[in-house]
């Protein structure tokens, strides 16, 4: 049994540790398992570490629940992933508040080069329906990964048109891999499976309760680069996946409709406030992020005898990229800081090399 698992597991469910403050521990005392070793007096000495979380990490007995975790896990061949590991998602690792681990079952990368999140009210009218269905239908020469919530309404509209066109999916939960809920999208969820998966936070036999929603939705809005809500009331979640995009710097969209339209006038507001970007079909999406269709694109070899160091490898990057790529993802594949990055791209402006686009896009 892997034991550094095991207590990698064990520090995510500490009461009173969330993510943050796990994470805080780990960087200081260089790993999960020397959390747990570590003396309380010397947890009191970390930055930000009271006496109530040095206490739990001293008392509270996780380890045997982890244990068990892990033979679920195991059992069900189902991956588990740690903040720090390479196939943890890159863009939920730039949030702050992203989880510590991930339990996903499925077979398509979480990494995928174009990710996008589609969410909308449960009670789904049959205008937002029908702008889902084609939205994805248009998608797929982008071939991108689809992610929403499994939820009734918009959400399983996305998976199952998303299943349709061959289109990657996947489902973020509010509970454990051991169910599915809500109960009758079971057979999607299965299906989604074979092309796409199911991902969550939340350990086998925990319940969908009211309060893990937002936890979940924080997920959909980080994995993604951009969250397009297609129906929303005044209230919901995918208002809350919304803000949440925003906070963490998403791309957000929002379908326009009908004044007065109870399931439009969420939408209808984030675009009045200026908090999402009105989106009427790809188009608008592909001109605001820069996105490109999938295919084999020759671009004609560039020699710039004059770059060196950062500036050349991401001139090399972008040309290995098909000539554009995201700003969060030039510094997620070559490790440099957001503000470097924009150093070194500014002066490859400058020099003629790139050029930026819309929605934080550069390309040669």
């Amino acid at each position: 049994m892997d034991s550094q698992r095991i207590f990698q597991i064990g520090i995510s469910l500490i009461p009173n540790v969330g993510d943050r403050v796990a994470k805080t521990l780990i960087a200081h005392c260089g790993s999960a398992e020397a959390v747990f070793k570590e003396k309380k007096a010397t947890l009191l000495k970390i930055p930000g570490i009271g006496g109530t979380v040095a206490k739990s990490v001293s008392t509270q007995d996780v380890i045997s629940r982890a244990e068990e975790e892990l033979k679920f896990i195991e059992t069900n061949k189902i991956q588990s992933l740690f903040y720090l590991e390479e196939d943890y998602p890159q863009r939920l690792k730039m949030c702050n508040d992203g989880p510590l681990m991930l339990y996903y079952k499925g077979n398509v990368d979480l990494n995928k080069r174009q990710v996008i999140a589609i969410v909308g009210t449960r009670n789904a009218t049959s205008y937002g329906l029908e702008f889902c269905e084609n939205f994805i239908e248009d998608l797929k020469p982008f071939n991108p990964l689809v992610i929403s919530g499994l939820a009734y309404g918009i959400d399983i509209c996305a998976h199952k048109e998303s299943l349709k066109m061959g289109v990657p999916t996947v489902g973020v939960l509010a509970h454990g891999l051991d169910r599915v809920y809500p109960q009758l999208h079971k057979k999607v969820a299965n299906q989604m499976l074979e092309n796409g998966g199911l991902l969550t936070e939340f350990i086998s036999e925990t319940n969908p309760d009211r309060e893990n929603f937002p936890k979940r939705n924080r997920i959909v809005a980080g994995i993604s680069d951009a969250v397009i809500v297609v129906e929303a009331a005044k209230k919901g979640g995918a208002l809350i996946t919304a803000e949440i995009a925003n906070s963490y710097n998403r791309e957000v969209f929002a379908v326009p409709g009908n004044l007065g339209a109870p399931f439009s006038e969420g939408c209808n507001h984030l675009i009045k406030i200026n908090k999402a970007a009105m989106i009427t079909g790809v188009e608008d999406l592909k001109y605001i992020l820069g996105w490109q269709a999938d295919e084999k694109r020759i671009i004609q070899p560039q020699l710039f005898p004059e770059l060196e160091g950062a500036e050349k490898q991401i001139a090399d990057l972008l040309r290995d990229r098909g000539g554009k790529e995201e700003l969060d993802i030039i510094c997620l594949s070559l490790k440099i800081p957001v503000n470097k990055a924009l150093q070194h791209l500014m002066g490859l402006e400058l020099k003629g090399v790139v050029k930026s686009y819309p929605g934080k896009v550069y390309g040669l």
